[in-house]
């Protein structure tokens, strides 16, 4: 375990700074990390960073196009060595990002060390393994996820590193926390890698930079996937009991996309719950990882999504103790694309568990279900995944079920979210709304819990349905919810003094 100073210092905040928002060095520098901070503001913080923007892609594959990265080159490689011109292409790229960040300084020297080191290790490392597995007793397969994190690892290590380099030469006592095991002759649990090194950090008087990627036993991406940093964000946060967790992002969690209703007509949303970071998880926009806000939660430890250009703004706060009295619409998003799958089967009917079938090739093709209806004869799941994996789903289905009529067809879906949208008539007002906005309904769901409304709507009428529940549900009420949209402290000292008056 930690330490008795690092369990008991509750003080400290831990902050993830984006791979989108490290690439801007200066602001980030400015806004986050140093500005105009006094002594004791720059300590008691530590910094989970991910890689610059775009190195991660360019080490594993690209996230958007899926155009092969080192990764899928080394992976996809019998006797070629694309892969080693592309890892030699990243050396290149970050050295460039070295000169650009450092100039003439003598920390450039230091920082070009440190990228030789790491590629050309890796590089070692991954000819001697081809090497070991060009013999028959030896599978490349076996070895391929080590490789992958072995190659994530580089890039966050990269600007955790830089990052450090930068502060010191501003006179900040920066520590380089490296978490990704580099050269590190033992396996450790996540928890074990990010306590062995934390407990010789000293939080009041030292800034750590952490990398976003933990080596452990457990094996991140396996089950977090590229998400994983802020998962390693979450347990350092927990393991060391921060009194806040802060996400810097470049841009605010607003109450739509800017793009599609209007930068004019968009705000912060202030405060909100962690029911709320759930569901906009399952919409595929992720305020954090689902896996890493459970464990804050569990914590009770407060999140905020901050706007890395905007430092003077509050952000928004989540947390589990958000349970407004007001009723109140806060998001208006959804998945622009996604596809349902229908299944008719008359077999069905009266049959306990006759969706289970269905659900096992959803679930081995990893597609994930964002909602879903069911009746006597019919179950409907509501998708996103690539067409690709549809039609594989979909063929398996067919397969298995010969006596059933499998349909299939692009949607979108659009929710509505709140944490508390228990007010009467609000679904049927919502359906008023798409109605006269020419928006014709798919299917429409209404939860339980009364965090979030969900419309399928074909998929050309995404933008038309956000944009008119936006401005029905949410810029119909600003004023009425003018009280709420303040963050933490600041907004339950107003509620407060409202209900004393």
């Amino acid at each position: 375990m930690l330490s008795a100073q690092k369990k008991s210092d509750a003080g400290h905040s831990v902050h993830k700074i984006g791979g989108t928002s490290m690439t801007q060095v200066d602001a980030v520098m400015d806004n986050i990390l140093v500005g105009n901070r006094s002594e004791e503001e720059l300590y008691n913080r530590v910094f989970v960073v991910s890689a610059y923007g775009g190195f991660t892609d360019l080490l594993l594959e690209n996230k958007k196009t899926g155009e092969a990265g080192v990764y899928q080159l080394y992976a996809g490689s019998e006797t070629d060595w694309a892969w080693g011109d592309a890892l030699t292409k990243v050396s290149e790229k970050m050295c460039e990002i070295n000169e650009k960040i450092f100039g003439d300084a003598p920390e450039l020297k230091l920082a070009n060390a440190f990228v030789q080191e790491r590629i050309e290790g890796t590089r070692s490392c991954l000819m001697d393994l081809h090497r070991l597995c060009s013999f028959g007793h030896f599978k490349l397969e076996k070895h391929l996820l080590t490789v992958r994190e072995m190659l994530s690892a580089i890039g966050e290590a990269h600007s955790a590193h830089n990052t450090m380099l930068l502060l010191r030469a501003k006179g900040v006592n920066a520590v380089f926390a490296d978490l990704s095991g580099w050269r590190e002759p033992e396996a450790s649990t996540l928890d074990g890698r990010i306590e062995k090194v934390f407990t010789d950090i000293d939080l009041p008087s030292q800034l750590a930079i952490a990398t976003g990627y933990a080596q452990c036993s457990e094996g991140l991406m396996s089950i977090y996937g590229r998400g994983y940093s802020e998962v390693t964000f979450s347990r350092i946060a927990c393991l060391t009991k921060a009194r806040e967790a802060i996400i810097h992002k470049e841009f605010h969690l607003s109450s739509a996309d800017p793009r599609i209703v209007g930068e004019d007509s968009v705000r912060p949303i202030g405060r909100t719950s962690y029911d709320v970071a759930d569901q906009l998880s399952n919409m595929g926009m992720e305020a954090i990882h689902p896996r890493a806000a459970k464990g804050l939660r569990q914590n009770d430890i407060p999140l905020r999504i901050a706007n890395t250009f905007e430092p003077e703004h509050p952000g928004t706060v989540i947390d589990d103790h958000w349970n407004p009295e007001n009723s109140r619409v806060e998001i208006v998003t959804g998945v622009p694309t996604a596809f349902e799958i229908e299944v008719f089967n008359q077999d069905m009917v009266g049959v306990p568990g006759g969706e289970e079938s269905i659900l096992s090739v959803l679930k081995r093709y990893k597609v994930p279900t964002v909602t879903k209806n069911l009746n006597a004869n019919t179950i409907t799941h509501y998708v996103s995944a690539p067409l690709k994996q549809i039609r594989r789903c979909v063929d398996e289905i067919e397969a298995k079920h010969p006596e059933a009529t499998v349909q299939t067809r692009k949607v979108a879906i659009v929710s509505v979210i709140g944490a508390n949208i228990a007010q009467p008539g609000l679904f049927a007002r919502s359906v008023s709304i798409l109605d006269e906005a020419g928006v014709e309904l798919v299917a429409s769901h209404y939860p339980s819990r009364r965090v979030d409304l969900q419309f399928v709507v074909a998929e050309g009428d995404f933008d038309k349905a956000v944009i008119a529940l936006h401005r029905g549900l949410v810029e119909g009420k600003k004023s009425e919810s003018a009280n709420t949209e303040d963050s933490g402290d600041e907004s339950a000292n107003k509620q407060e003094k409202l209900k004393a008056a």
